[in-house]
């Protein structure tokens, strides 16, 4: 199966695809951390090159209904910022609606003021092996949803000391972004 996994610059879901003999690729503007199959590029000039399985990443900074008190600052609708959402908004749904028969796109609870379809489900980390709690939304098209793989009790808290998902500093975005790996082989395994 040709596999995209679009706007991964860290390779664990790529690399997942790639040791189930699959031919996956990621893409994004970013160089990848992992050495591999990637194109550093903008993924969307490169959504009609055949692929059979799309898994995509797009940015939710804001999206995500985490952003909710940056976007209404003092109650009042911060255009700018709503503006910048509009526009992730048209990039997300290019993804959605882009040429490939399987798409699986993951992101934070959105925030409503941008009307994104309604997601499939909601998964978490600890569900696959990972003592974490982060809300994950998963849009599927002619995909099942991804079945939990290593259940592990539900986290008190995600403020674990010393790890690399929680580590703050300039890379917080970026090292929250990754996918976990217990994540990435139940995607793998299952929509092979």
């Amino acid at each position: 199966m040709k596999v995209l996994i679009a706007c991964e610059f860290s390779g664990i879901v790529r690399e997942a695809f790639n040791r189930k003999g699959h031919d996956a690729w990621s893409c994004d503007i970013l160089p990848t951390e992992i050495d591999g199959k990637h194109i550093q590029d903008d993924v969307l000039m490169h959504l009609h090159e055949g692929w059979d399985l799309m898994i995509a990443h797009p940015p939710c900074t804001y999206l995500s209904n985490a952003g909710a008190r940056f976007l209404y600052p003092k109650r009042v609708l911060n255009q700018g910022r709503y503006v910048l959402g509009m526009e992730a908004k048209m990039f997300f749904m290019r993804l959605y609606n882009a040429p490939i028969d399987k798409i699986c796109i993951e992101n934070p609870i959105p925030s409503t003021v941008f009307g994104l379809p309604k997601y499939n489900q909601i998964i978490q980390p600890y569900q696959h092996g990972h003592p974490f709690q982060k809300r994950t939304c998963l849009w599927l098209k002619n995909l099942p949803d991804l079945k939990p793989t290593d259940i592990l009790g539900k986290p008190e808290s995600t403020k674990i000391a010393g790890n690399w998902f929680n580590k703050g500093g300039k890379d917080r975005q970026k090292n929250r972004a990754r996918t976990f790996e217990g994540i990435a082989n139940a995607m793998a395994n299952q929509w092979s």
